[in-house]
């Protein structure tokens, strides 16, 4: 979460969650124009010393852990410094969080205790915390019912639910962004936040998170991204400063306040602690990361025929900058600058890069809205975005078979 700069690089921290590192920014289902800005390798900074390896089933199993239950220590922020324990036990109930995007993991409920309990009582969030239910949040609570500790997870802001019970309720889905999370309001729910910065993490709205406003007081939030399909995928950012280990470095040590170590000299940030809790869970992280697939688009979600012109019309018209099976050039080292794609560039301006990169196209039918900052609400105004843009000078049918095509990927 973007927190005080001044609170990041305390020696006392316990390692923070990497999850929304990978939560703000890891990888976007956008279409990006075709300009180019090359970038060398050397641009890139290593993933925290981490070099990929083989993708073992254990690896990807302590991976899965990593990413569902790991704090690794991220109580000390969100309960020693922004006191979060208290506001839940108090204030929030399963309605109301519910309301704020938060989900439950249905797999751990006893057979009819949603029956049973009430839904508008603080104490059974704090029950549904105790049995370890609510996806991405871990909390100690004590026999008096007490929270003492609470922090989150990857899976807070990168699963959902299948909503098989109801709204909010169901079966995991790892990867999944969860559009429905309301992080800001999250976060301003804290008594240690001052008014001038509730203001603005009220202002993100559901699905939205700034990655940079800790480090430049700058708000230009982004649409929390998917976390599946980036096997082959180099860089997962919008602006594609490194690839995800370093994202997830990233976040864990300067948004999350991890106590462990992150360096980029383009960004001006050098911050060592010892010892260093975040780097050994990296390996893993990632492996459980790559290994979640692209959900496909659901049997009679698109029209099949009108799929199918579109993909020559893709094949024509966009596949130069969404290259081959990957979907982007940027595994190429390509750039783009926002006036050569219509976006805006107003966060691009606060990245090492000054530059967005070709976003992969999958999953597109799961996680409107799109581009980085989610100005377009549909698949259909990202082809009208870029039929002007780009010059495609495609007829209104063209464009509709183009956007039957995107829901299919």
């Amino acid at each position: 979460m973007a927190i005080p700069k001044n609170k990041i690089s305390t020696s006392t921290r316990r390692a923070q969650t990497i999850a929304l590192a990978f939560a703000a920014f890891t990888a976007a289902a956008v279409l990006i124009g075709c300009g180019t800005k090359d970038v060398a390798s050397d641009a890139i900074p290593p993933a925290g010393g981490i070099q990929p390896t083989e993708n073992s089933t254990a690896l990807i199993a302590d991976g899965k852990q990593v990413f569902r239950f790991d704090t690794m220590g991220d109580e000390q922020l969100w309960t020693d410094k922004l006191r979060l324990h208290e506001v839940v036990e108090k204030n929030v109930d399963p309605t109301t969080a519910l309301k704020i995007g938060l989900k439950v993991d249905a797999e751990v409920l006893p057979a009819g205790l949603l029956g049973k309990v009430d839904l508008k009582s603080p104490a059974t969030t704090v029950a549904l915390l105790k049995m370890n239910a609510i996806v991405g949040i871990q909390a100690e609570v004590d026999a008096n019912n007490h929270i003492t500790k609470i922090g989150v997870t990857c899976a807070l802001c990168h699963s959902t639910v299948d909503n098989s019970v109801m709204p909010g309720i169901g079966h995991r889905q790892d990867g999944w962004p969860n559009r429905d999370l309301n992080v800001g309001a999250i976060i301003a729910l804290s008594p240690a936040v001052s008014a001038d910065k509730k203001a603005v993490y009220n202002s993100w709205g559901p699905g939205k998170y700034d990655p940079r406003y800790n480090q430049d007081g700058k708000n230009t939030p982004l649409v929390i991204p998917p976390a599946y399909g980036l096997a082959d995928i180099q860089n997962e950012t919008y602006t594609a400063e490194g690839p995800i280990s370093y994202w997830n470095a990233y976040v864990a040590v300067t948004q999350m306040g991890a106590h462990g170590n992150f360096s980029d000299p383009r960004l001006g940030i050098d911050i060592k602690n010892a010892p260093d809790l975040v780097s050994s869970k990296l390996d893993a992280l990632r492996a459980y990361q790559h290994s979640l697939p692209a959900p496909s688009a659901p049997a009679g979600s698109f029209d099949a025929g009108r799929a199918e012109r579109g993909r020559l019309l893709f094949d024509r018209a966009c596949a130069s900058c969404h290259v081959g099976g990957a979907g982007t050039d940027n595994n190429n080292g390509t750039l783009h600058m926002p006036a050569e794609t219509g976006v805006d560039g107003a966060y691009a301006a606060r990245t090492a890069n000054k530059a967005y990169r070709t976003t992969p196209l999958r999953a597109l039918w799961q996680h409107p809205p799109y581009f980085h900052d989610g100005s377009a609400a549909t698949l259909a105004d990202v082809v009208t975005h870029y039929n002007r843009v780009r010059t495609l000078d495609l007829k209104a049918d063209q464009q509709l078979d183009l956007v039957e095509y995107l829901k299919s990927r």
